[in-house]
């Protein structure tokens, strides 16, 4: 533990050894770190030089100041204001004038990279930085001189943060926050309306003991103050569940301590630690006050959460970069209840919308295959129609065709030989080609062999002679054999 550490200087104003270690383990718990912590951060501000402060103030009501002075833990004062060594503080400076603008200079060259840059309010650009001059100079060309030479930069307060009050819809000076003058990771941000001095001191601490700044959001908050809702940290919370609320200021539900949301409480919508680390010493907060929260560390909360004891506005107040959509008459003054009942009808307009156009769809389809299957009706009918016409027709060209079904048709005679002709007068049959074919013939049949036939062919074979091919007729075979008129040969 040397001379110039932080330490022998907290001791030499009378900090005891318990003290100092409560202070740690304070620390460690602002920090969301555990408890095993507090030794090594003990350790690490024993060793800590001690780290000059150069305090810049832009446009702002001053409130960070007065917040770090009426802190009631004198070893968070004596720490920030003495052990630091703020080296340059407009408000606290003895001296005035080209003086002061001397003792920042000076802590400028005495600690090339080596101190701390605070920057509280706004810094206007509007008409060449003219609406914000200190010793002659823009505060625009201080504060760049400044940060480039310091270690880290803290942008102290909401007006810092981006812009706060001067940089609100209206505003004429061109205002803006600190981030965009920092380069590389050397800013962090604590935004607040003030903001608590003990993130500050967290913020500080951490820096000493780890060497670098805390882990930020993308907006470039500490995660260990501004990584809850206020909502989720409130002790109104349960009443919010329970569905308990103040309906207006002074009545039975506000006696009793119960939800302010109704009232316009922006706890829902903002991240921040009040509700654990508190103001005044750690003795209470807005809500706590029975006041409410009005979402001071939201960006751009001047436009977006005010009025503050009104509900919350739609997400267009949330879009200041979007004036022609915020200047809307009726988007910034509905509430979140009016804009859910509006998205409600909403998605209960376009569930109709799907419903009719799913019921239209169902009745074009049953309409569409009622068609098709009457079509198809009409096609079966046609076609079994048709099948029994032409069974019909066959049925009736069979019939002409099968033997004693009707009268066979008279066959046309056909001149034929002396023989055959003889044949037919003595009413003998010739088996031969121009004898009339039978229906299985004519029908493409094997030719048919009678009995008869086939026993006189047979007969024929056997005597060596030709075949007999003529069949006698039951008449013929019952006539007597007629008498031979030739004379008997001579012997």
């Amino acid at each position: 533990m040397g001379e110039g550490s932080l330490y022998a200087a907290l001791v030499e104003r009378g900090m005891s050894r318990r003290s100092f270690l409560r202070f740690s383990a304070a620390m460690a718990a602002t920090l969301a770190l555990p408890a095993t912590y507090a030794p090594r951060i003990a350790r690490a501000v024993e060793t800590a030089p001690i780290v000059p402060v150069i305090w810049l103030r832009g446009q702002s009501c001053g409130g960070n100041t007065e917040g770090l002075l009426r802190t009631i833990d004198p070893t968070v004062s004596s720490m920030l204001l003495d052990v630091l060594s703020v080296e340059y503080h407009e408000s606290l400076l003895a001296v005035s004038g080209a003086d002061a603008e001397l003792a920042r200079t000076a802590t400028m060259e005495r600690y090339p990279d080596g101190y701390i840059a605070v920057v509280e309010g706004a810094i206007p650009s509007g008409a060449g930085g003219a609406y914000c001059l200190i010793g002659g100079r823009p505060l625009t060309d201080i504060a760049r001189d400044v940060t480039d030479g310091a270690r880290a930069t803290i942008a102290l307060g909401s007006c810092a943060f981006d812009g706060g009050a001067p940089a609100a819809r209206g505003g004429q000076t061109g205002a803006g926050g600190v981030r965009g003058m920092v380069s590389g990771g050397k800013l962090v941000s604590l935004p607040g309306c003030p903001m608590n001095v003990v993130n500050l001191t967290a913020t500080i601490v951490h820096y000493l003991a780890a060497g670098n700044l805390p882990p930020a959001d993308m907006a470039g908050r500490p995660l260990f103050a501004y990584g809850h809702l206020v909502h989720n940290q409130c002790e109104r919370r349960p009443h919010f569940e329970f569905g308990e609320f103040a309906l207006s200021w002074g009545d039975e539900g506000a006696q009793k301590g119960w939800c302010l949301y109704k009232l316009g409480c922006k706890g829902p919508e903002t991240m921040a630690n009040c509700p654990t680390v508190r103001y005044g010493g750690e003795v209470s907060w807005n809500v706590r006050a029975g006041a409410g929260c009005v979402g001071c560390t939201t960006p751009h909360f001047w436009d977006s959460m005010l009025p503050a004891y009104t509900r919350l506005g739609t997400p267009v107040s949330y879009l200041p970069e979007l004036p022609v959509l915020a200047d809307l008459p009726i988007l910034p003054n509905m509430t979140v209840d009016q804009m859910g009942i509006v998205l409600l009808a909403g998605i209960g307009g376009v569930a109709a919308l799907h419903g009719t156009g799913m019921t239209v769809r169902e009745h074009r389809k049953g309409v569409a295959a009622r068609h098709e299957k009457e079509a198809a009706a009409k096609r079966h009918a046609t076609a079994e129609a048709r099948r029994v016409e032409q069974a019909e027709q066959a049925e009736t060209s069979g019939s002409a065709e099968l033997p004693g079904s009707a009268e066979t048709p008279e066959l046309p005679e056909t001149p034929g030989s002396p023989e055959t002709e003889e044949a037919s007068a003595a009413g003998i049959v010739l088996d031969s080609e121009e004898a009339p074919r039978t229906a299985e013939e004519s029908r493409g049949g094997e030719p048919v062999t009678s009995p008869e036939r086939s026993e006189a062919a047979d007969s024929g074979a056997r005597s060596g002679g030709p075949a007999d091919s003529r069949t006698v007729t039951a008449t013929e075979a019952e006539q007597p054999e007629p008498e031979s008129t030739d004379p008997p040969e001579a012997s």
